[in-house]
C-alpha cells in the first residue's frame, strides 16, 4: 500500500482563526471537531474532510506528521482507527501502535550529540531581553527544541532574518508558523522520520502534504506532493515537479488535499 504522510496543523486540522472561509455563514460547510483542550473545541475539520479521510486510510498507510510534542498529539481525534504509525516532535518520535519506538529515540539522540549545538544555546537566543517584547513565552519540546510564542505583528523582519543565519551556523532551522516561533535541530526532521517508516513498511510510493518549511524536505522527498495555499511554503512560492497546490485556502484547503491525495493514491 502507499505511504501518506501528512502534517495536521493547517494542513489537515485548523484552528478557527484559519479557517479563512470565504463564503456566506449560510453557504459555510458542516465543520466537526478534531481536537480539544481544556475542555474547550480547538482544532477542527469539514466532515467531507473526515469522510475522505476515512477512505483515504482504508486505501493507504496513513501516517500523521507533525510538530506537536507526543502529549499534544494525544489530543488530536482523528476519524478511524489508531493510525499504525505517527511521527510527532517534528520528526523526533515515531510512534508505532500509539507506542514511542525507543530504537528510532535512541539513534536520533546520538546524531544530535554530533551534528546540533546544544539546546540550552539555542534557547538562550529566543530568551535575550532584547526580544521580549514579541516573545510572549519560551518551551522546550520534549528536550529537543524550542518554540516561543509570539507577537507576530510586534517581530522585526530583520530580528527572524539574523535569527535564521544564527540558527544555521549552530546546525539549527527556524520556522514560523501562526503565532509560533520554532528553532529545530536540522537532524530532527519530519523526512527523516518518513523515510524510516517508509523502510520499514517497504510501501512502494510516498504522498507527502504540508505547508511550512518544516514540511519542505519531506515534500521534496515524496513521490508525490501536495501543499495549501496558504502557510510559509506558499509565501515562498515553493514549487516542486511533482507538487499540486490547493486552489482554496484554509479549512477547505485540507478537504481539497485529501481528495486529491485519494485520487492520486487511485490512480497510481
Amino acid at each position: 500500500m502507499p505511504l501518506v504522510a501528512c502534517d495536521l496543523d493547517r494542513t489537515l486540522i485548523y484552528s478557527s482563526r484559519a479557517f479563512w472561509l470565504e463564503t456566506p455563514d449560510a453557504q459555510a460547510p458542516p465543520i466537526v471537531v478534531s481536537e480539544v483542550y481544556k475542555g474547550v473545541p480547538i482544532s477542527y475539520m469539514t466532515r467531507a474532510a473526515e469522510q475522505l479521510l476515512l477512505e483515504l486510510a482504508a486505501a493507504a498507510t496513513f501516517v500523521p506528521v507533525t510538530t506537536r510534542t507526543v502529549a499534544q498529539y494525544g489530543r488530536v481525534q482523528l476519524p478511524g482507527p489508531v493510525p499504525r504509525f505517527a511521527i510527532t516532535t517534528n520528526g523526533g518520535a515515531i510512534l508505532v501502535d500509539g507506542e514511542v519506538d525507543p530504537v528510532w529515540s535512541r539513534s536520533l539522540r546520538a546524531r544530535l550529540g554530533a551534528e546540533a549545538a546544544p539546546l540550552a544555546e539555542v534557547r538562550s537566543l529566543l530568551e535575550d531581553p532584547a526580544a521580549a517584547a514579541w516573545i510572549v513565552r519560551v518551551h522546550t519540546a520534549q528536550d529537543l527544541f524550542s518554540y516561543a510564542i509570539i507577537d507576530r505583528e510586534a517581530m522585526p523582519a530583520e530580528w527572524i532574518a539574523a535569527l535564521h543565519v544564527q540558527c544555521r551556523v549552530l546546525g539549527w532551522t527556524v520556522s514560523v508558523q501562526g503565532r509560533k516561533l520554532y528553532c529545530v535541530p536540522e537532524a530532527v526532521n519530519k523526512s527523516a522520520a518518513v523515510a524510516e517508516v517508509h523502510r520499514r513498511l517497504g510501501a512502494p510510493t510516498v504522498l507527502a502534504a504540508g505547508d511550512s518549511l518544516l514540511d519542505q524536505r519531506m515534500l521534496e522527498e515524496a513521490h508525490f506532493a501536495f501543499r495549501p495555499a496558504h502557510g510559509e511554503l506558499h509565501d515562498a512560492a515553493f514549487t516542486r515537479h511533482n507538487l499540486e497546490v490547493t486552489a482554496r485556502r484554509g479549512i477547505l484547503a485540507g478537504e481539497e488535499l485529501l481528495r486529491s491525495i485519494t485520487r492520486q493514491v487511485l490512480t497510481s
